[in-house]
């Protein structure tokens, strides 16, 4: 009989009885840390801006009924950290019922806005001078002075675009035909380019 083989054997088992026969952890491989989303950047409301602006509006003349209100619009807003103050030009077109008076045919407005900024959305409050004229019916190309007193808010959606809400209440008591006094309600949605 031939031992070299049975010399062999306790060697040829070692490896079996390597190690522990407990089942091995594996560690999970490193993962990079993932950063925070940045945060929001503050917009700056500096400088000058030209919108387009699209509604309705009614007037509280006897017979009257709700019209198209179309325009444009410009500010120039100074920032102030917490609080915006700036100037409005705005011309409106529209085609608000007067009733027999006729038609509420434009509105042109200087004044200003005082607003607070949170950010990217600025909520302010506005007033001025105000300019209408009418056309057709009893007060036809008759025109009054008067003022204009509101509320609205601006975002920005992009990093020169804001959209822009506004509700305006318009007064005029200085047209030729003594009888007829305005107050109009606008409501508007604008466009806006901020240069």
């Amino acid at each position: 009989m031939n031992l070299k083989p049975l010399i062999l054997l306790p060697f040829l088992a070692t490896p079996v009885f390597a190690g522990s026969i407990d089942p091995t952890t594996v560690e999970p491989a490193p993962v990079a840390p993932v950063a925070p989303p940045p945060a929001p950047v503050a917009s700056n409301w500096d400088g000058a801006s030209l919108g387009l602006q699209f509604g309705a509006g009614t007037a509280d003349s006897d017979g009257s009924d709700a019209g198209a209100v179309y325009g444009l619009r410009g500010t120039y807003d100074r920032d102030f950290g917490d609080w915006v103050a700036g100037g409005v030009l705005d011309y409106q077109g529209t085609d608000i019922d007067l009733g027999g008076a006729g038609d509420l045919d434009e509105m042109a407005k200087l004044g200003g806005r005082v607003g607070y900024d949170r950010g990217n959305t600025l909520y302010y409050g506005t007033g001025g001078y105000a300019h209408a004229s009418t056309d057709g019916g009893s007060s036809d190309s008759d025109t009054s002075d008067g003022y204009f007193v509101g509320a609205g808010v601006e975002t920005y959606v992009g990093s020169n675009v804001t959209l822009s809400g506004e509700v305006t209440y318009n007064a005029f008591s200085d047209f030729d035909d003594k009888d007829l006094e305005v107050g109009a309600t606008t409501a508007t949605m604008g466009v806006n380019y901020r240069f």
